[in-house]
């Protein structure tokens, strides 16, 4: 079934809507562009302390430590320029294979656009990847050459160097006299390489790189996070990304229509943490900003989070749910400390979601919820910077509660859905419209539908519209997997749809509700299906849960292994006079602590069909992160390996001893 289109004057409008950044070239002449129209502007904010940085002494100014500093469009255009004439006399040419192996910084932003001028297609490599991953991800895609970081992630390079075919690297930072570098001509530092392309440049022969380039060569290869099996490299053209500019813009630019609903324009600032290799930060927080002539800053980590905040003052961010369930963590843990500030906290969110879940507040509600900004949301707001208008939240499924929450403070979460196979976006919530617990409607110029048959009739009886597997077809969608034609093939309709992998709900309104990825749906041995996203979706906001992760797959019933909030367990225990093991693991073991938790478990259970309740759970003590290999870079679960790290729990829960099913 397709997708209906959504009513009333925004959508109209967006349909026709038009402006210098809606156009069909490709990412270095949108680049270009919007460099002509903003010189002026701020294009790049960049932390001083952070980076040795090689350009710093050539090309840009040194920031002061812990301070930031501002390069204009017209700087930035500049460097892009030398660099790019910097890859070509390294001997890139159109259509060769520059990788990027670098955290998010100003410089990575740099290279891609550089590399894409000198005519390459850019593939990335997450700075987390062992050196066996480091070997495919350069491998496959027969990478010419390298940008790292540092001389640290070179040398991973250099670990496996022998099985690739590359012919230069160049490291961002400055390099070491005894480094990974020394002694070789095709290493060198990325200062290095804008003097060589400063000495070369020539304005007619850039010109005629990037005029040379066509909207379906291709820009970049960016392999899946890889959850379960080996990544997969998706194509994606100069065109596909410029699509999904032009349809992001569509809905979050300055339309007319907008009237005070907050915009993405160039008066706008974002704060850029997520990997840049992924598709996600690259497209929301990188192509689509620059082409709006907005500035980004780049935070030094996402550790640094809250001092990069106050010191950037974003107006706009792209985040996923993880971190802002993180953030609301913390705001948590600041209203800790007495009994009196905990019920002013828990009362003012109570406030915000009834707020934002009411379309008309009476007289009594905006007495409150303006009290509760006083108490409560001022302070959150300018924990953020002050500025903030709206965020983005994609890369997975955000709560309902933890949406509702946000918006009814004063900071507006944009949920959207997509994947690296469609640039990425699929859909956003409109800014005017939004919708907590959906992820928009689809953006324009794409077709979306919904085959039924994918899941039983009976699977979702809550669902308000049509449920299936997502089928996707647009301008913004990839042509397919590198040199893996038989899997490009099966992600493909007979008419071309691609097949999303995923079970969405299409709501009479047109937006989208995600229900859960189809190979993640349990299929326990009475024959039900339970699909496990939205069960963990409902412990994003309580306070004695960290994570949790639903099992039940080819067993009688569902169970969960679950990591406790081990700071809220031990404040717990002191208002208790509770003598805790200082042991996590011993912590876990506790027989009052799973009691404890066992209470948010029955919190959550009471809203659940019977079959969606979880029957028993085992603690875990360690935190799944990228870093331990059990989230990908986008901060999902890699479920297989917790199932593997974890294998122990889980038997331990469907020990017949413990429970019988219902």
């Amino acid at each position: 079934m397709n997708s209906p289109e959504p009513t009333g004057q925004w959508w109209a409008a967006e349909q026709s809507y038009t402006d210098d950044v809606v156009e069909m070239d490709t990412l270095v002449s949108m680049f270009e562009s919007a460099a002509g129209r903003h010189g002026g502007a701020a294009a790049q904010r960049y932390k001083g302390g952070v980076y040795d940085r090689s350009l710093a002494s050539v090309a840009i100014p040194e920031a002061p430590p812990g301070e930031y500093t501002d390069v204009t469009y017209t700087e930035m255009r500049d460097v892009v320029r030398r660099l790019a004439a910097g890859f070509r006399e390294l001997g890139v040419e159109a259509g060769d294979r520059v990788a990027i192996f670098a955290d998010t910084r100003m410089e990575w932003a740099l290279a891609d656009f550089a590399a894409l001028a000198a005519g390459a297609c850019v593939t990335t490599v997450y700075t987390d990847s062992s050196p066996k991953q480091v070997r495919f991800l350069l491998d496959d895609p027969n990478a010419t050459g390298v940008v790292a970081g540092n001389e640290s992630l070179l040398e991973r390079v250099r670990e496996v160097e022998d099985d690739l075919d590359l012919s230069f690297s160049v490291v961002m930072d400055e390099v070491s006299d005894d480094g990974p570098t020394a002694g070789r001509d095709d290493s060198l530092s990325m200062g290095e390489l804008y003097e060589r392309g400063d000495d070369a440049y020539d304005a007619d022969a850039y010109e005629g790189w990037v005029e040379a380039r066509d909207p379906d060569d291709l820009a970049s290869i960016i392999y899946t996070s890889g959850t379960t099996g080996q990544p997969k490299g998706v194509k994606l053209t100069h065109r596909n990304f410029r699509a999904n500019v032009n349809q992001c813009r569509k809905r979050m630019g300055p339309r007319p229509d907008k009237g005070d609903t907050p915009v993405l324009n160039e008066h706008s600032r974002t704060i850029s943490f997520l990997p840049l290799a992924h598709v996600f930060e690259r497209l929301s927080g990188h192509f689509l900003m620059f082409a709006s002539g907005a500035t980004v800053g780049y935070a030094e980590s996402p550790d640094t989070l809250p001092e990069d905040l106050q010191l950037l003052s974003p107006t706009t961010g792209a985040s996923v749910p993880r971190v802002y369930e993180r953030i609301f963590d913390n705001m948590r843990e600041q209203a800790s400390g007495s009994a009196a500030k905990e019920r002013i906290f828990e009362w003012a969110v109570d406030v915000a979601r009834e707020y934002a879940r009411t379309d008309s507040p009476g007289m009594g509600l905006r007495a409150r919820h303006a009290l509760a900004d006083r108490l409560v949301y001022s302070t959150v707001k300018e924990r953020m910077g002050g500025a903030v208008e709206f965020l983005v939240s994609g890369g997975g499924s955000l709560s309902q509660e933890l949406a509702e929450m946000f918006l009814g403070m004063g900071i507006p979460i944009v949920e959207g859905y997509g994947l690296t196979e469609t640039a990425p976006v699929v859909s956003v919530n409109p800014p005017e419209a939004i919708r907590p617990g959906t992820m928009g409607p689809p953006v324009t110029d794409l077709d979306a539908r919904v085959d039924e048959s994918a899941v039983g009739s009976d699977q979702f009886p809550e669902a308000e519209g049509p449920v299936g597997e997502l089928e996707v077809a647009g301008p913004n969608v990839s042509p397919g997997y590198w040199n893996l034609p038989d899997e490009t093939e099966a992600a493909y309709s007979e008419d071309g749809y691609f097949l999303t992998g995923d079970i969405v709900e299409i709501t009479p309104e047109g937006y989208l509700r995600f229900k859960d990825r189809l190979k993640q749906l349990l299929v326990l041995s009475t024959g039900k299906n339970v699909a496990p996203g939205p069960i963990e979706d409902r412990f994003a906001t309580n306070d004695r849960v960290d994570q949790v992760m639903v099992v039940g797959d080819g067993r009688k019933f569902v169970g969960a292994v679950v990591v406790p909030n081990f700071e809220a367990v031990r404040r717990w225990a002191e208002r208790e006079g509770i003598d805790l093991p200082a042991d996590d693991e011993a912590v876990c073991r506790d027989e009052r602590v799973q009691e404890w938790v066992g209470e948010a478990v029955e919190d959550v259970n009471a809203d659940l069909e019977r079959v969606e309740r979880i029957k028993a759970f085992e603690l875990v003590p360690r935190e799944w992160t990228t870093e331990n290999d059990l989230l990908t870079p986008s901060m999902k679960k890699k479920r297989r390996n917790i199932q593997s790290v974890h294998d122990d729990a889980i038997e331990r829960i469907y020990a017949e001893r413990r429970v019988e099913a219902d």
